[in-house]
């Protein structure tokens, strides 16, 4: 069915995680349980819906993120290390759970920051105390996607910019956040995948760990 990749921890740095959409109930549970028991520790992403109960009482102990469908059993080493999760507005909060759970999973504290999107952008400067104490920033947006760019303007951190697929029409399903993204005036963004919380939680990790 699948071959793990117990090493990658140690060779990449981000170990393997379970992307759970696309796989049976019963291919998610082996996977996860090949990995905990291995390790002490298994994370999948995007669970499908009518899956999410099962798995979880198939795997005590299985801490369950409802907004996405991550899981995770167990958690790797805590740190000393911060990285805040700043988020545009409140629908793109399941990108930026994901994120944040992601962190928590690999053992860092996820700082949140909801709902301080450009529309009101006097909210984020409310926050940016909690957001400069951090050594990795990331911005989830959609529609328009400029947030990351105002953060990136105001912090010494690296930014990890994520685009959602929220928007109407001409945003595209999270092109036209993209794109936004990835032409921005302010130096020291990354951008990931759209919809990508994980992704940019993996990145996250990487940078504060390689420091």
């Amino acid at each position: 069915m699948a071959r793990l990749d117990h090493d990658r921890g140690e060779r990449t740095g981000v170990p393997e995680v379970v992307f759970a959409a696309g796989k049976t109930l019963d291919q998610n549970v082996a996977l996860m349980r090949g990995l905990f028991e291995r390790a002490g520790f298994a994370l999948a992403t995007r669970v499908p819906a009518e899956q999410r109960a099962e798995l979880c009482a198939a795997l005590p102990g299985a801490v369950l993120e409802p907004r996405t469908g991550a899981v995770r059993i167990g958690a790797l080493p805590r740190t000393a290390t911060a990285v805040a999760v700043v988020c545009a507005g409140t629908s793109d909060l399941p990108v930026a759970d994901e994120a944040a759970f992601t962190l928590e999973a690999f053992g860092h504290d996820a700082v949140r920051v909801t709902d301080v999107g450009v529309a009101g952008i006097h909210r984020l400067y409310e926050s940016l105390e909690a957001i400069r104490a951090c050594r990795v920033v990331i911005v989830v947006a959609g529609m328009e996607g400029a947030l990351p760019g105002v953060v990136a303007g105001l912090v010494r951190a690296p930014v990890i910019a994520v685009p959602t697929s929220v928007g109407y029409g001409a945003a595209l399903e999270g092109v036209t956040a993209l794109l936004c993204m990835m032409t921005a005036c302010a130096p020291g963004i990354g951008v990931v995948n759209i919809d990508n919380g994980f992704g940019a939680a993996a990145l996250a990790h990487k940078i504060v760990s390689a420091a």
